[in-house]
């Protein structure tokens, strides 16, 4: 039997205002886990999901309410909880990664990375101690550590009040 709180977001996760769910809930998110775990397109879903389309609009629709952000929320406070932590972190450590962006992403967005001597984009994370993730910011690759960390620690700092240390490497004197 559900909690009472993994029942109210079941029931977050099928509310609709237009026609009864046709596709199983469980293939649907299986669906999405599959893509953001493989890096996939929509479409080269394979066959034993939904449409794409029908997986697609699902995702939207959720990503526009904000579900999967106060999802991800929930069971990382569940499991710092069962680690014996405290359900809010007070503690973070950050750091970026530079990774080759795929043709289709602007030049805007694009940067070069001369320490890594690649074209792209770089990912600012910051994880808690227990490697759980707490926040990421995307930018150009051209963008150094010590000028992507404000705005990422700014973006902790909104959603992680409690946050009263972060560790960080050299890169972000």
């Amino acid at each position: 039997m559900l909690e009472p709180e993994a029942r109210g977001v079941m029931a977050e996760l099928v509310m609709v205002t237009g026609r009864p769910m046709v596709h199983d809930l469980r293939a649907t998110l299986d669906a999405i886990d599959y893509v953001t775990r493989y890096g996939i397109e929509w479409r080269a879903l394979p066959v034993d999901f939904p449409p794409h389309e029908a997986i697609y609009a699902f995702f939207l629709r959720w990503s526009r309410r904000g579900l999967p952000e106060r999802l991800a929320g929930r069971l990382r406070g569940r499991l710092r909880v069962l680690a014996g932590r405290s359900e809010l972190p007070t503690a973070g450590c950050v750091d970026s990664q530079t990774v080759r962006a795929a043709e289709t992403v602007g030049a805007a967005a694009c940067g070069y990375d001369a320490g890594k001597k690649l074209k792209g984009q770089k990912r600012h994370v910051v994880v808690d101690t227990l490697g759980l993730l707490l926040c990421v910011m995307v930018t150009a690759a051209s963008v150094q550590d010590r000028d992507g960390a404000p705005p990422v620690l700014a973006l902790l700092r909104k959603k992680f009040s409690t946050i009263a240390l972060v560790w960080a490497d050299g890169g972000y004197s």
